[in-house]
């Protein structure tokens, strides 16, 4: 009996996932035993099919999609490798072309080390399923090992992506820790700066483009002296600025873990909620101080927009003033008007924009000129600058204290509480250990123990579950203070300012609200309140400091 003749394809594949041990599964060792094998026997090999660098958890591999494609074609008739789990480790997949579609191709299969032969009747390929089967497990176990692994480093702190954030590199003698980039940070910080005035996302990467600084993408090939083969403008775009502008990694802190794949199966990243990122703070030299940050942050959160007015001026005051009886923001309303020698001039005042919406029966216009607003605002900064000058850490002191003097008796029976919670569950712990180890000895009937177990673990869960919020209640009590004093360490720089503008107003302001208009012995007043970051409207602490300081000097 002749033969068959046999055009043999044979396949190869090493990647990360699969354990290598030594030299006996690199893809030359692989290739070289198969070939051996091929001239042993006789066989015609027709090409050898290789995928280095690819999981064997699918099968879009582009060395194992040609080698079924000539199977397909029916240039071969044999396919051969080293072992199952080089051709795959994805049980059901595998099982379509080994069970079925190889088959029915009229095509050989042989897995060299694990003895297996399609050809053969001894049953060699029945225990084929149960290899594959481990194969896959084997995959999942290490998918789940390599995640654990990765997340433990993320939770320490460590950098674990493949490229640090533009205004970063990574350390020269740890590649888990990232440094300051001297050529991309002056940009990263201008960034900052521009948004702080208001400038939006779109004017800033204009302005960058419009000087010629390369975009990070662009950056990035240069620095590797290749050409960029995306097909893209290569420009700075609204999206990269404002990703930029929102990562946390510029004041120090590493975000790690914002996605995921959905499986060991899937390569497909899927973003994952923010209650399940991983923060670690102060991990490296921040870029931006986290003042910067906090005033940038506060400006995404009021959607602040700097639009020019139809002349071309902008108020710094746009998104910032609030009509004081309806709470809508104030809009702002230019007038134009020529002098007696010809120049032109122009008015810009604030109208409650409730009222330019719907007129008088939706609120009155609360109207204030800018000009007004200015000298008011800078007036109020400076006497508030000159208070915390004299003594910052009294007025956080009185800030605080006036802040929680509602709240102070609530917030002493949050931390009475949290003490006696806290006790409580360690108490039901040596309670419930008690009882079982009372159960074991034959104390106590199994009745009694199974009603005291669920009455003590259903007191211990509820417990366990007010903890978090009453430690949420007692933090955001302590955080009051730190506020306080950080804003008195702000204002107090303002003491000698003369003018207004934008990046002032945005670094000290949270709100203004005006109220309406009125004439008190003949002269116009209105009431304007200037709430500030951190601290809101601090008027009644500035008065109690007052009154303090008038007793002590009488």
């Amino acid at each position: 009996m002749v033969e068959k003749t046999y055009n043999v394809g044979i396949y190869c594949r090493l990647s990360n996932d699969d354990e290598r041990d030594g030299e006996s599964v690199s893809i030359e060792n692989q290739k070289l035993l198969l070939q051996n094998y091929v001239r042993q026997r006789g066989w015609n090999e027709y090409d050898t099919y290789i995928d280095d660098g690819y999981s064997g958890t699918n099968f879009d591999r582009p060395g194992v999609q040609r080698l079924i494609e000539d199977a397909k074609a029916k240039r071969i008739n044999l396919i051969l490798v080293k072992d199952l789990s080089r051709f795959g480790r994805n049980y059901i997949e595998f099982g379509q072309y080994t069970d079925y579609l190889f088959p029915s191709l009229g095509c050989r299969f042989i897995a060299l080390n694990n003895g297996i032969d399609t050809m053969r009747d001894d049953g060699s390929t029945d225990v084929m399923c149960f290899l594959n089967l481990f194969n896959e497990f084997y995959s999942r176990d290490t998918s789940k090992k390599v995640k654990a692994v990765k997340r433990a480093c993320a939770e320490s702190g460590k950098f674990m992506g493949t490229y640090p954030a533009y205004g970063y590199k990574r350390d020269p003698e740890d590649k888990h820790h990232l440094v300051i980039d001297e050529e991309t940070a002056p940009t990263v910080r201008r960034i900052f700066a521009m948004r702080a005035t208001g400038a939006g996302f779109r004017a800033i990467a204009t302005a960058l483009n419009e000087e010629g600084i390369p975009s990070p993408g662009t950056l990035y090939y240069q620095r590797k002296g290749r050409s960029d083969p995306r097909q893209v403008n290569h420009k700075w775009a609204d999206a990269t600025v404002k990703q930029i502008i929102r990562s946390e990694v510029y004041i120090g802190n590493m975000v790690q873990g914002k996605a995921g794949t959905l499986s060991y199966k899937s390569r497909k990243l899927i973003n994952k909620p923010e209650e399940e990122w991983i923060r670690v703070e102060g991990t490296h030299e921040a870029i931006i101080s986290r003042e910067l940050w906090d005033t940038v942050a506060s400006i995404d959160q009021r959607q602040i927009r700097k639009n020019g007015a139809t002349d071309g001026c902008k108020s710094m005051f746009t998104g910032l003033v609030y009509c004081a009886d309806c709470g809508f923001k104030m809009r702002n309303h230019t007038e134009k008007f020529t002098y007696k020698d010809g120049r032109p001039g122009r008015y810009s005042s604030f109208i409650c924009g409730n009222y330019a919406r719907s007129g008088k029966s939706a609120c009155t216009i609360h109207t204030i000129y800018e000009n007004v607003l200015a000298q008011l605002v800078l007036a109020d900064i400076r006497e508030k600058a000159a208070f915390a000058e004299h003594d910052p850490e009294r007025l956080a002191q009185q800030i605080t204290h006036l802040k929680e003097k509602e709240t102070r008796s609530r917030l002493a029976l949050y931390e009475q509480e949290l003490k006696a919670a806290a006790s409580r569950l360690a108490e039901l712990e040596r309670l419930m250990q008690n009882l079982y180890e009372d159960k074991c000895t034959g104390a106590i009937p199994q009745t009694a123990f199974q009603t005291l177990m669920r009455k003590y673990e259903q007191e211990r869960a509820e417990k366990a579950e007010a903890l978090p919020e009453l430690e949420r209640k007692v933090k955001a009590h302590r955080g009051n203070q730190q506020d306080a004093s950080r804003w008195a360490g702000i204002i107090k720089r303002y003491t000698e300012v003369t003018e207004l503008d934008d990046a002032m107003l945005l670094a000290l302001v949270d709100r203004i609200e005006v109220g309406e208009t009125k004439r008190v012995h003949g002269v116009k007043v209105c009431d304007v309140k200037v709430y500030y970051r951190y601290v809101g409207n601090v008027d009644d602490a500035l008065a109690q400091e007052r009154r303090e300081q008038y007793e002590q000097a009488v």
